[in-house]
């Protein structure tokens, strides 16, 4: 039995990756700019990408709304996932990692289908108060406004619709009731948040691999 540790968690992942994802280049590529841009290398594993795309086609997901756009590699799996003439809008707050994440998607083949919305997502989800309802909300944020975030996935989001809140394990800092962290207290209060509020209807996975020790919760909207 294999040693229960972050190299081999690592490696696990990677082969994983290497199976069921499989080489990407317009996907490398995007994960190239981001690291020669210098932004930071938080974005989602290969097999948690290709999972988000499994859930919006499983879901019939024609538009999303991803809160947290960093370089652009979450959102080209998302638009592949939408279709032609689906729709993402990722909300991101750093012009420097919008420019980077439009260049990337463009570079996709899937531009046409992704609206980057470029401000602090407590002042941009107000604005999309109105339009057509959300099939999928991707939420991977700052964690200390999840509740924010979660509220505002319930009410732009259509009745059966999926939210997916990411980094919610935090190094199993969440079970510590005593943490002062405000990523692992945001995280606490989303999980709280998905288990209390008749709105959604939620469980979690922690997951191990390159990204370390971490998860995510998936949730109906009911």
């Amino acid at each position: 039995m294999a040693e229960p540790t972050a190299e081999n968690w690592r490696r696990t992942d990677e082969f994983l990756a290497d199976t069921l994802v499989g080489q990407d280049a317009a996907l490398d590529a995007a994960l190239s700019a981001q690291r020669e841009a210098g932004l930071p290398d938080i974005e989602v594993a290969p097999v948690s990408g290709k999972l988000l795309n499994l859930v919006a086609r499983m879901s019939g997901a024609r538009r999303v709304l991803e809160i947290g756009t960093l370089g652009g590699y979450s959102t080209i799996w998302l638009a592949r996932a939408v279709g032609e003439g689906g729709a993402v809008i990722s909300i991101e707050a750093e012009p420097v990692n919008a420019a980077v994440a439009r260049r990337s998607i463009d570079a996709a083949g899937v531009g046409d289908r992704v609206a980057i919305r470029i401000g602090r997502a407590t002042d941009v989800l107000p604005t999309l108060e109105g339009s057509d309802p959300f099939d999928l909300v991707f939420i991977d944020a700052d964690k200390e406004s999840n509740t924010v975030y979660l509220d505002w996935a319930a009410r732009l989001s259509r009745p059966g619709g999926v939210v997916i809140l990411d980094n919610i394990g935090r190094d199993g800092e969440i079970m510590n009731s005593d943490a002062r962290d405000p990523r692992v207290t945001g995280a606490r209060d989303g999980l709280r948040m998905l288990g209390e509020d008749p709105r959604f209807d939620a469980t979690a996975l922690q997951t191990v691999g390159v990204k370390g020790w971490d998860g995510a919760a998936i949730a109906l909207i009911v």
